[in-house]
């Protein structure tokens, strides 16, 4: 956790996508080198969720978890903030991203009390529906999700967004709109930690 003004902000970032070259998953590591070359104080994890199990409460064994489970909510728990990048699967978030959402939220919550940002990309609407189910999500896990910029993403409009090789981001504009959600993410994150 952020305990001193100089400490870096660790934010997990977790990808609704299982897809390697998900446009969305482009997104993270994107956010990844921005905090490496251009958002100073903030750290970036990628934190896979393709190896977690569906939930099911038979998996819990006397207050533990599935090992894979313990390491993710491990991971979530050490995090100051969160960054979220969702496609959008029928109107909502995709199920692999629910689904580790729902085994975090297990008591005790590791999501409580941490802010949050969604990055989104998609077709006409970028992941825009997704986006505010994840945010309604996000009041029963007591996540605080920053209210602005937004960041949905048509990456199907012209010109490219990604390249064709492994959906890394090439848009320089996209790339600044990620940096100012870095930002806030940054900034919101430290402001929360202030007020505990």
């Amino acid at each position: 956790m952020v305990t001193r003004a100089t400490a870096a902000v660790k934010v997990a970032a977790i990808c609704g996508s299982l897809r390697k070259g998900s446009y969305n998953r482009g997104l993270i590591r994107s956010a990844i080198e921005l905090s490496k070359e251009a958002v100073e104080g903030v750290e970036i994890e990628e934190v896979e969720i393709a190896s977690l199990p569906m939930l099911n409460t038979d998996l819990e064994k006397q207050g533990t978890f599935p090992a894979e489970v313990e390491a993710f909510r491990r991971k979530i728990l050490k995090a100051d903030s969160v960054l979220f990048a969702s496609p959008e699967y029928n109107f909502s978030v995709t199920a692999p991203l629910k689904n580790a959402i729902d085994w975090a939220s297990r008591s005790p919550n590791m999501w409580g009390g941490k802010a949050a940002a969604i990055v989104s990309a998609g077709g006409q609407l970028g992941g825009a529906t997704a986006q505010y189910h994840l945010r309604q999500i996000g009041i029963c896990i007591d996540l605080h999700f920053i209210n602005k910029p937004f960041f949905f993403l048509n990456a199907f409009q012209p010109p490219p967004k990604f390249n064709s090789e492994n959906g890394d981001l090439i848009d320089e504009d996209a790339k600044l709109r990620l940096k100012d959600i870095l930002l806030s993410l940054k900034s919101f994150s430290l402001q929360l930690h202030q007020n505990k």
